[in-house]
């Protein structure tokens, strides 16, 4: 712990007097390619992400990729992210949880993954956990930062953390069930919800760090990704941030630190540091919450 907050007395020197006030954020999206049979099909999603991004002037972003799900469909919609300049990057095979796999059983997944992405149009060495789940025993965490190392992998932290999943799962029964979206009604809700986030995680990040880091955005290819993501970044410009690409976010020294604190559940790297420096509730936004999230649907969209 003592070496942890020394290192966070140094991000603070090395970056408060270079920061311009100017909130930074890239925009990552993991599963992909995920399932697609509901408001759109899996090339309408694909298309309808790439020109949003387009349009909407968002740089490079990054697809954590899910290899079992690399069917003749999935490599094509994979295609149209790298031929629009985006990142292709590990996030498994089967998208297992770290904490019921023995550490063997987990490198073997990551690597069927890397021999499945690796070579890949547009791919490139970053490594998201799925659930952000890194290691529930020193020896699993430790293994597989050293599988990284071997490989050449960055370990692709997340700084924002957020439910969107759970936003898309309601926008889609929604769907299903027949109910009639105000589309300007959902955007909304989008939107608002992941600011709230984004902005508490920030301001935790200055409480702790001293300064506004590199955020790195997690949010899942899906629909409401699609239909959305343009609006959201047009809000937080409105707001002051500035959006980036991913590895310009991992040229923060935030990247350099390793917390040796266990995490069985890990809330993203700003939490990391929090928890380290002493805070213990509010590690993880209220939105990160499914009635929540159900509650405010149904009042603000449904309604």
């Amino acid at each position: 712990m003592f070496k942890v907050v020394l290192y966070v007395l140094f991000l603070f020197s090395v970056n408060v007097m270079a920061n311009t006030g100017v909130k930074e954020i890239a925009i990552t999206f993991d599963d992909s390619p995920r399932a697609a049979t509901g408001y759109f099909s899996g090339p309408q999603r694909a298309s309808t992400l790439t020109s949003t991004l387009k349009a909407h002037n968002i740089e490079q972003v990054a697809f954590f990729s899910v290899s079992s799900r690399l069917d003749k469909e999935g490599l094509t919609r994979l295609k149209t992210y790298a031929d629009a300049g985006h990142i292709i990057a590990n996030h498994t095979h089967s998208h297992p949880d770290f904490n019921k796999l023995s550490l063997k059983q987990y490198q073997d997944d990551f690597t069927l993954a890397h021999e499945a992405l690796n070579g890949m149009h547009g791919f490139e060495p970053y490594f998201r956990f799925p659930y952000l789940r890194e290691g529930n025993t020193l020896k699993k965490r430790d293994g597989m930062r050293k599988t990284l190392q071997q490989l050449d992998y960055t370990n692709a932290y997340i700084t924002l953390n957020n439910y969107d999943w759970f936003i898309e799962n309601l926008f889609q029964e929604a769907v299903k069930s027949n109910h009639k979206i105000d589309m300007n009604k959902m955007r909304d809700f989008y939107v608002n919800v992941l600011i709230e986030s984004i902005e508490y995680y920030d301001e935790m990040a200055i409480k702790h760090l001293g300064y506004s880091p590199k955020h790195v955005l997690l949010l899942h290819e899906m629909d409401i990704s699609a239909l959305f993501i343009g609006d959201l970044m047009d809000a937080l410009r409105v707001k002051g941030w500035k959006n980036i690409s991913m590895k310009q976010a991992y040229q923060d020294n935030l990247a350099k630190l390793d917390v040796d604190r266990l995490f069985k559940f890990n809330p993203g790297r700003v939490g990391e540091v929090a928890r380290v420096a002493g805070q213990k509730k509010g590690l993880w936004h209220k939105s990160l919450d499914e009635n929540y999230l159900t509650k405010r649907f149904n009042e603000e969209v449904l309604k």
